[in-house]
């Protein structure tokens, strides 16, 4: 294991969108396996998918970077964004899609949260459940992607504050923010 790290290092692997060469983990094969279904199983273009958008997060006095898994783009604007992790994905739907809310200054309107093994599609919009498992994530000629407006709802500055505190603390290890009143950080 490297230092500062709690993932085991298994090697190197060639990353399936890229082609560059990156570290192989555990968690890194399900992205590797999440971006190949969504080209091979649903169609997407390898060009209409950027992996890896980093996002500064500010709480607290205090920054973050995190890291967006997929971001996936139709007409030049991200219809949907994709986010692994690890574990039960009820925990991760409010970060995600907390997340979906500080990327651009509209909303992503398809929001999608999976452990490699099950998914949720998630409206952005309402923050519901929309479809469940692997064969929940519409493909670019699904209907909940073709039938979505010309113009998606701006986030507002409140509701851009808020998400960006509960991404920081869901997202930023050792994140609390009740300084000194917190014994696990």
């Amino acid at each position: 294991m490297s230092e500062n790290s709690h993932h085991l290092i298994l090697g190197e692997l060639v990353d399936f969108l890229s082609g560059k060469t990156i570290t192989d983990t555990h968690d890194e094969r399900y992205r590797q396996q999440i971006a190949r279904h969504l080209v091979n199983g649903l169609g997407f273009d390898k060009s209409d998918i950027e992996a890896g958008r980093e996002i500064t997060l500010h709480a607290t006095g205090r920054s973050a970077v995190v890291k967006v898994d997929f971001l996936v783009y139709r007409n030049q604007r991200a219809v949907m964004m994709v986010n692994y992790a690890p574990g039960s994905l009820v925990t991760r739907r409010l970060p995600t899609l907390a997340l979906s809310r500080l990327i651009f200054d509209y909303q992503i309107p398809l929001v999608v949260v999976t452990n490699g093994e099950d998914a949720e599609l998630v409206s952005g919009k309402t923050g519901k459940v929309e479809g469940e498992g692997i064969s929940a994530i519409p493909g670019p000629d699904h209907h909940i992607i073709k039938s979505l407006p010309d113009a998606f709802e701006t986030v507002s500055d409140k509701r851009r504050g808020q998400a960006e505190k509960i991404a920081f603390a869901c997202l930023v290890d050792g994140s609390c923010m009740m300084e000194d009143e917190c014994d696990e950080c």
